[in-house]
């Protein structure tokens, strides 16, 4: 592989002709690129991002968007032995690899589908429920969700080149919000190639993504408030970052997810016999050997109680004495080297820092040398257990992080000791509490989501499906407080509404039912002569109603309902029972209601509409009696075009019709929303 010059590219373009840093294989030392020297014009790259990639990415709706991301995925995934190529340099092995590179490239796959099921096909996301401010209904208010019209900037750190970048372009995409995407520099080569692949697949909206490669410079002082930062590193560097004069003058939304002291916590219920003694070691040490444990959800600190502190030590020896360390492309490597020889030495300082309270319990450099590496040259760091005897007196081990291979045991006396010394980490992104034990599990969890972005209860009934202490998983938040950055990722729609501007708007139905895209109840309703389920999806009109006809309900039809149904409720079928509550007197199903009320608005022969797959807000308002008469209300409330089809290959879309179903005094009794796929006119033929 040739030593190429990592290129910026800003403004659409690629530059940077000169050398600057080497960078080195983690393993070998030899060289395998170099940044560059050349300072980019970041008031052209940001005025590139809020001009050309603005208006690239609101060409495109959400749904639009959530396309493209899937079509991205695949295209990575067919690339991707490209991509485990360089990851080679980095130190990873193979497996190590697979977690940066398929789990960003899932992570693309799984906002794709959040997004195509939960966002509009506009660039307006309303965030309800519609709220009257007046007593006559005719002003009301609710919320909406709009792109900015600025440049989401994308601090990396360097022990996920792939994940790291996608995990944040995949919602800011989406989102509508262009990105700066800033790797750091050791493993930077990675991420050069994967974007320089993702700008090649010619997908992208121009100006959608741009890249930096070494300093940000003067970048952070020249954004505005439409702009946001995200940063990903170590906690001392987020505060840095954090107190930037401009980012405060200007209110620019900044979001940490910093290194953590994260913890493992097996519960006393838990004894060697239990398979949640093995499970619980099992994590420990994959979370030490994983990436080297180059990770910000690695453990650090692992809690036991203290009569059990020497078998799991042991348990813990047996495990990491089965750890080949060496050159990461041979097969029977389990772990490689640090990211460089720079981490090689912080790692070294900073379990110095932790020796000094601390017992070395295992030490992996007295195992074997590397396997088929250089120890010289390459940045190898054995895995290395700690113990630390009275954790309540030492400060250290819950101050100083060891980013590498190196954890701590710390004994406990009670669950609550344990709860106190997990939080003194003072903020982490994910603890994993090991318990056989529900009750245990409850108040062990409603303590320590004080101090925890994430917590995971492992037991063996989750152990077949679990995804394991350190994985983000992108339909729950990845973050956590104080130390950990305080901040928020990943966590499916949440991570989208970060790069939104939230806004209320207040006026008529009408109106409001305009800027949201969706139908407003009071406001104005288009009565037509044609059935609205005779309609395809491109001529369905928002808020396109139809008035039933009426149906007086007999105790005939109650005791139908309740013969097929078989819900012989009292409240149906005994009177004297029904006189004495607080309706007094019998009342019809709530689902004979709903049903009754289909069977007014359907119009039953085949049309358009295809299936009927929902209902959402369902509300009972008022009981229906015997003798009282319904009648239904249709309305087109909204429509999303997910740009699908259907085995046979025609289209289809979204539509939720808004129901209110009432009684003869024009009381509402019933409430709420259908869905239903309908089917798009067929297309011309060539």
């Amino acid at each position: 592989m040739d030593q190429p010059i990592l290129q910026s590219h800003l403004a659409g373009q690629w530059f940077g002709a000169t050398p600057l840093e080497a960078l080195h294989d983690a393993a070998n030392g030899a060289i395998v690129a170099h940044t560059h020297a050349d300072r980019p014009d970041f008031e052209a790259a940001l005025a590139f991002g809020r001009g050309t990639g603005v208006r690239g990415l609101l060409a495109l709706d959400f749904q639009e968007r959530a396309q493209r991301l899937k079509a991205l995925g695949k295209y990575l995934a067919e690339h991707k032995e490209e991509l485990y190529a360089w990851s080679l340099h980095t130190g990873a092995t193979r497996k190590d690899g697979w977690i940066d590179i398929e789990g960003g490239i899932a992570t693309l796959f799984s906002f794709a589908s959040i997004a195509s099921q939960e966002l509009p096909s506009g660039n307006v996301l309303h965030e309800g429920p519609v709220m009257p401010l007046g007593k006559k209904g005719l002003f009301v208010g609710s919320h909406i969700l709009v792109p900015r019209e600025g440049v989401a900037v994308h601090i990396n750190a360097f022990n996920f080149p792939i994940w790291g970048l996608l995990e944040k372009f995949a919602p800011s995409f989406l989102a509508g919000m262009p990105c700066i995407a800033k790797p750091a520099s050791s493993t930077a080569y990675l991420t050069w190639a994967l974007v320089r692949r993702m700008l090649t697949w010619g997908g992208l909206p121009e100006g959608a993504l741009q890249l930096v490669i070494g300093s940000t410079g003067d970048l952070l002082d020249r954004l505005c408030g439409q702009d946001a930062v995200t940063f990903t590193g170590s906690a001392d560097t987020a505060a840095k970052l954090r107190a930037n004069p401009n980012i405060i003058r200007n209110g620019v939304p900044f979001n940490a997810e910093a290194d953590s002291l994260n913890s493992a916590i097996l519960a006393p219920d838990v004894d060697m016999k239990h398979a949640e003694f093995g499970l619980f070691v099992d994590e420990v040490m994959r979370e030490m050997r994983v990436k080297a444990g180059q990770k910000c959800t690695a453990i650090r600190r692992i809690l036991v109680p203290r009569g059990q502190l020497h078998a799991v030590t042991e348990a813990l020896r047996a495990k990491l004495s089965g750890i080949v360390v060496g050159d990461p492309r041979l097969a029977d490597v389990h772990m490689g080297p640090l990211a460089n020889k720079a981490q090689q030495a912080d790692v070294q300082a900073q379990l110095a820092r932790l020796q000094s309270v601390c017992t070395t319990v295992y030490d992996g450099t007295h195992h074997a040398a590397p396997r088929g590496a250089s120890a010289e040259h390459g940045a190898f760091f054995a895995p290395t257990l700690l113990a630390c005897e009275h954790p309540l007196d030492a400060a250290a081990v819950h101050q100083v992080e060891v980013f590498g291979p190196v954890s701590t045991l710390m004994p406990y006396d009670d669950l609550d000791e344990a709860l106190e010394l997990a939080a003194r980490g003072g903020g982490s992104l994910v603890a994993t509490l090991a318990t056989r034990d529900p009750a245990v599990a409850a108040h062990a969890v409603r303590r320590a989501a004080v101090h925890h972005g994430r917590l995971l209860v492992l037991d063996a009934d989750a152990a077949a499906e679990s995804t394991g202490h350190g994985s983000p998983l992108p339909m729950l938040k990845h973050g956590g407080p104080g130390r950990a950055g305080g901040g928020e990722e990943l966590g499916g729609m949440r991570a989208v509404t970060h790069y939104l501007q939230r806004a209320a708007v207040q006026g008529s139905p009408t109106m409001v039912a305009a800027v949201i895209g969706e139908y407003v109840r009071g406001g104005r309703r288009i009565e037509t002569d044609i059935h609205p389920f005779r309609r395809h999806f491109e001529d369905l009109q928002i808020s396109e109603s139809l008035l039933t006809h009426r149906r007086t309900v007999t105790e005939a039809d109650i005791v139908a309902f309740g013969g097929v149904s078989g819900d012989y409720f009292y409240m149906h079928f005994d009177a004297i029972a029904a006189r004495e509550s607080s309706f007094g007197q019998r009342i019809a199903h709530g689902y004979f209601v709903l049903s009754a009320a289909a069977g007014l608005f359907v119009s039953p022969a085949p049309g358009p509409v295809l299936a009927n797959y929902g209902l959402d807000t369902l509300r009972f308002v008022k009981p229906v009696a015997i003798g009282d008469t319904i009648r239904a209300r249709l309305t087109c409330k909204r429509k999303i075009d997910r740009r699908k089809t259907d085995a046979q290959g025609r289209g289809q879309g979204v539509v939720a019709w808004d129901v209110e179903v009432r009684n003869q005094n024009d009381e509402l009794v019933a409430s709420y929303d259908i869905l239903t796929l309908v089917a798009k006119r067929e297309a011309p033929p060539a």
